[in-house]
């Protein structure tokens, strides 16, 4: 992308970093928007608020799939102001260049607002997007921490009968995930899924349950209080560790400490039960299975002020396109119930309280977004060429294996990225051999003969390895991540390199390395990888012994060191999350210096355009995969630089394709070369947006660029 997600809001009076910002209040007048005679509401219709009562709780109603898209009256007939730049008074309006994606669930109607009733005043908080979406609805606010359990003392001769109370909550809870679990794999898929597998182990973990078991009898007390003693002691001792990967355990704890008191004291509903249409649920934080149990028809998206991007509730959420943003902090401090607010999921905004303006901006973008997707749909059997005949492959990025049918259905030729370190986040135990070989054929099958990538596992930093540490390392990501963790784990490399190999056997895969910075880290892995060939050969396994191996390049030394590597492998893959990163010196999940997160920073893309070209010299194929080569703008950078294969996520794949099939390679390049002549990343990202907006305008807001 070409703006920082998690950097500071326009018209922010405020320096960088979470919290919300506090625009002057605007008095405006009411808006209306109204819909052309016999055409009927429904969540496909992104218009401006009603003027009506304010409601308790949202009223957008979920369309039936055969409702045509209703009509807008005229600007005539619902005033909107033309575009201007941002100032204080405003929220900040999408990204430009931002598309919004092609998601299965529909746009939905902005709920009735009453201009009578004081709104207060208009705040904008900045969080991480973990799944993509601009949702605008009413606030319910979920704060159903059942743990704050009073302590119950009992007698010892109701001992028995509290600990046979405590068993059949553990039955009832156990037979809740299942079904939770059931419903999970058919609406997730198999892999996201397993998450609720974890859950279950928990409780029929004899240790736990025999543990709680003996506090009631030790302390005579509650059933209740006793599980709420035992799973808080388990979740503070995670929580106690500043890593993402101990958060999502604690996640997990606080699910079932939740499910546990629920059925002990008998609440069999919580406020998300009692949700109506249009609603944006705004919580602390949320449990896999909250959020797994979510009623679609009603509930739009999610905030909440803690969560990470490797959650097990952010996956969920991916998995079922569910828009949402974490990470916020203190949006629980001025969120109240029925307060109209808008979440952009695409860029990790939620604003509570927007203007009338602010409204209208966001409404504009839905609408001109959802009948731009609507053009697209043409395009998903059509090939990815350019004016003048030059083939630019799209193919996707995928965590899970059932995503690999968004990517086709989109229009994909293929998976250009397989991030398998998600078959470790999705469980609690290392995954087998045979683990990875059911998701990898999986992968294989439905792809059905086309281009599949398969990146070994990119473990570490804010992902897995932590946990397995003794003493927590203090900066993860420049220490034992990625390919450093697979060298020096040999065992769990070679078991993961086994069933690669042997999918291999099954359709066409190429595999390549994440995060190699010196020759001797790719050699060690080349050997190892011809080590397990043997085995395999001697164990009498099939498999394609003249795959294809590659390299992710993402740091600056395997970028300089572009012509040795490519000796050395038979592709690269440049992945610009961890390019820019490391190039730059800047955290892109701090949210303190995430403004310096710039892909079109000049050093960058030298480093591409050299990349680029010691790849032409040895005729080695290139592809990028980072978040960048999503965005349009950014994207006809990388053709011009001479980049022939874009791998972005499944919603991203119709609008490139588009905009690949509306320029020229001669045009790409020529702004490329007026890009490598500009010194700063400012200058760079309006001139990649002014080309871009020109060759295909209607991609964009219609907002003009500033």
């Amino acid at each position: 992308m070409l703006s920082a997600a998690s950097g500071p809001a326009e018209g922010s009076a405020k320096p960088p970093g979470p919290g919300p910002t506090t625009p002057r209040p605007v008095t405006r007048p009411p808006i209306r928007a109204e819909l052309a005679p016999g055409v009927k509401a429904n969540r496909q219709t992104p218009i401006g608020p009603l003027e009506s009562p304010l409601p308790q709780t949202p009223q957008i109603h979920q369309p039936p799939h055969t409702a045509p898209p209703p009509t807008l009256l005229p600007e005539t007939d619902r005033p909107v102001p033309k575009s201007r730049k941002p100032t204080p008074d405003d929220a900040p309006p999408p990204a430009p260049g931002r598309h919004a994606p092609t998601r299965a669930a529909p746009t939905p109607t902005p709920t009735p607002i009453d201009d009578a009733q004081p709104r207060g005043e208009m705040k904008v908080y900045k969080g991480l997007p973990v799944s993509q979406g601009i949702v605008i609805g009413r606030v319910l606010v979920v704060d159903d921490d059942l743990r704050h359990v009073a302590r119950r003392a009992i007698r010892a001769d109701a001992v028995p009968r509290e600990q046979a109370r405590f068993d059949r909550a553990v039955a009832d809870s156990i037979a809740e995930i299942e079904a939770i679990h059931k419903q999970a794999e058919r609406e997730m898929g198999e892999d996201a899924a397993r998450i609720f597998l974890f859950h279950r182990g928990m409780l029929a973990d004899k240790t736990l349950v025999g543990q709680i078991r003996a506090i009631i009898a030790k302390d005579l007390v509650s059933a209740e209080w006793a599980a709420n003693q035992a799973l808080s002691e388990l979740a503070e001792h995670f929580r106690g560790k500043d890593n993402s990967v101990f958060a999502t355990k604690v996640n997990d704890i606080d699910d079932l400490a939740h499910r546990l008191t629920r059925h002990l004291l008998g609440e069999e509903k919580s406020r998300l039960a009692g949700a109506q249409e249009g609603t944006v649920v705004v919580a602390q934080d949320l449990t896999p299975s909250q959020t797994a149990g979510f009623d679609r028809s009603k509930i739009l998206g999610f905030a909440t002020n803690l969560g990470g991007r490797t959650s097990h509730t952010a996956i969920i959420a991916k998995a079922l396109e569910i828009p949402a943003v974490v990470g916020l902090q203190t949006l629980l401090r001025h969120a109240h119930d029925g307060m109209p607010i808008i979440l952009d999921g695409d860029q990790g905004t939620v604003i509570v309280n927007p203007d009338d303006e602010t409204l209208r901006t966001y409404a504009r973008h839905i609408e001109q977004q959802r009948l731009f997707r609507l053009s697209l749909s043409e395009l998903s059997d059509l090939p990815s060429i350019t004016l003048d005949g030059v083939a630019v492959h799209v193919v996707g990025n995928i965590e899970l294996p059932d995503e690999i049918l968004k990517v086709i259905k989109s229009g994909g030729e293929g998976i250009g990225l397989y991030r398998t370190e998600y078959l470790y986040l999705t469980g609690n135990a290392e995954p087998t051999e045979a683990d990875h070989y059911r998701a990898y054929k999986r992968c294989v099958e439905l792809c059905q003969g086309r281009e599949l990538v398969i990146r070994t596992v990119d473990l570490g930093a804010d992902k897995y390895t932590q946990a397995r540490e003794e003493v927590p390392e203090r900066n993860p990501f420049l220490g034992n991540r990625s390919i450093r963790y697979c060298l020096r784990s040999v065992p769990m490399f070679k078991r993961q390199l086994r069933a690669l190999l042997r999918a291999s056997a099954l359709g066409p895969v190429k595999m390549m390395f994440p995060l190699i910075t010196s020759i001797g880290e790719l050699r060690q892995a080349k050997f190892i990888l011809n080590d397990v060939m043997e085995e395999l050969e001697e164990d009498g396994h099939d498999f394609d012994r003249k795959i294809k191996v590659g390299m992710m390049v993402e740091v600056p030394s395997a970028a300089l060191l572009a012509d040795t590597f490519a000796r050395e492998v038979d592709f690269f893959s440049i992945g610009t999350n961890d390019l820019v990163q490391y190039t730059l010196a800047v955290d892109r999940i701090n949210e303190r210096v995430a403004h310096l997160y710039q892909p079109t920073h000049p050093a960058v893309i030298k480093l591409i355009r050299d990349v680029a070209r010691a790849a032409r010299r040895h005729d080695t194929p290139v592809s990028c995969c980072g978040e960048a080569a999503g965005d349009l703008e950014y994207a006809m950078l990388l053709i011009g630089l001479g980049l022939r294969t874009l791998s972005v996520v499944g919603s991203s794949i119709p609008p490139l394709k588009r905009f690949i099939r509306s320029v020229g390679i001669q045009q790409c390049e020529r702004v490329a070369r007026q890009a490598m002549s500009l010194d700063s990343d400012v200058l760079i990202s309006a001139l990649l947006r002014d080309r871009a907006r020109k060759a295909v305008p209607e991609a964009f807001d219609g907002r003009s660029a500033e």
